[in-house]
């Protein structure tokens, strides 16, 4: 697609090594790419920052993108400007250099419709004190932006910004969009804070570091997600409405929660796999209870936290709902089908397939739940394909 735009304005900083993660700076109106540019220096060593001059005029912001009421024109404008920004990224970053974009106030609404456009192209996106660009051509889809980490920014007193907007971004980073999201929200306006800043910082640190050393995982949810350990084996959709889970650390199951005779149930059902020692978990909150694999032969990515060889962990009674690791496959299509959420630090801090899973409501779900456990225990065993290994039945004189 070909514009009349010109060539961007870009300011530049960190890093000159042409394969070095590229972290893109958007502001997204006027002339102040010189100003963004300067959170370079708050933020990880080791990456090129780029601030880019999107082309629009000053005091559009976030409505040139986000406003519900213009539809068609403001779809058309969006696409000939990601269409823009595009040709200059394939540019400066052939396949196989990381991108990952930062947005703030009107930049956050074309990093977010760049990211929701083709989500597979970038390894991470902050969207900051602004909004998805909802209803502007894009997709807004469940499990859109699975596997890929966001870092999420709000200010409660932000009136620049219409309230709805923001909670509708909120909303879907944290639920249907099948991120993991790293969340931050405080009572400022709208502006970067120094807490924000923070938080933003030790996210791009962890996320490009894992990238650097393992490689990103493929975003979205593959078809025909394989789980030989459940009947049939596939996942069939949880009935009902998500439960509600707190946003930030610790990750708690907060409704909907499994009765204790259920939660019992299934920690005696899966902490009798073969093999597995448990006892209290060694990362998990006061009360938890780990299921350890230490002679398990999967890679590090299928353990909560490889030094603990800790695979799964169920939380205290109040929650019900546990932590494990799963393939990156078979974690999105779990988020996809409702029986669970992404961990905020998955793909960064964290494994990329960390998932919190709901706790049992009923004797069917404990089946189900069991068999995703025993996903996670086939995964951490070092079976060659966990979509093709035969169902695992608990062996009760393991222990």
């Amino acid at each position: 697609m070909s514009t009349s735009f010109a060539p961007p304005a870009v300011a530049y900083a960190g890093s000159d090594d042409p394969h070095a993660p590229l972290v893109v700076l958007l502001h997204g109106r006027g002339s102040h790419e010189r100003e963004i540019i300067s959170l370079a220096a708050h933020l990880p060593r080791g990456a090129t920052y780029a601030a880019v001059r999107a082309p629009i005029a000053e005091g559009g912001g976030y409505a040139w993108f986000a406003n519900r009421g213009i539809g068609r024109p403001v779809a058309e404008s969006l696409a000939d400007t990601m269409s823009w920004f595009r040709t200059w990224l394939d540019d400066v970053a052939p396949a196989g250099r990381p991108v990952l974009l930062a947005g703030f106030s009107g930049g956050a609404a074309f990093a977010g419709g760049l990211v929701l456009a083709d989500p597979a192209r970038y390894v991470g996106a902050a969207v900051l004190y602004g909004t998805l660009p909802f209803d502007a051509g894009v997709p807004v889809t469940p499990s859109r932006l699975a596997n890929l980490p966001v870092f999420v920014a709000q200010g409660d007193a932000d009136h620049v910004i219409p309230r709805e907007l923001l909670d509708r971004t909120w909303t879907y980073l944290l639920g249907e969009s099948g991120a993991p999201t790293w969340a931050h929200r405080d009572p400022s306006g709208h502006g970067i804070t120094p807490a924000s800043l923070r938080q933003l910082a030790e996210w791009v640190q962890a996320r490009l570091s894992q990238v650097l050393e393992r490689g990103p995982v493929p975003v979205g949810v593959p078809a025909d997600v394989a789980w030989p350990t459940i009947a049939g084996g596939a996942l069939a959709h949880r009935t009902g409405a998500r439960p509600d889970v707190a946003w930030s650390i610790p990750q708690q199951q907060q409704s909907d929660n499994a009765p204790a005779e259920l939660q019992e149930e299934l920690y005696a059902r899966v902490s009798a796999l073969p093999g597995v020692s448990s006892g209290p978990s060694r990362i998990s909150v006061p009360g938890a209870r780990g299921l350890l694999l230490e002679n398990g032969a999967g890679p590090d990515e299928a353990f909560l936290v490889p030094r603990a060889r800790e695979f799964a962990h169920l939380h205290p009674g109040y929650d019900g709902s546990l932590h494990l690791a799963l393939p990156a496959a078979q974690a999105a299509d779990l988020v996809a089908h409702g029986w669970g959420t992404p961990h905020p630090w998955a793909g960064g801090r964290l494994t990329p397939g960390f998932v919190m899973v709901f706790g049992p409501r009923d004797a069917a779900e404990l089946e189900v739940v069991t068999g995703i456990v025993a996903a996670s225990h086939a995964y951490a065993s070092g079976a060659r394909d966990t979509e093709s290994a035969a169902p695992l039945r608990p062996d009760r004189s393991a222990n």
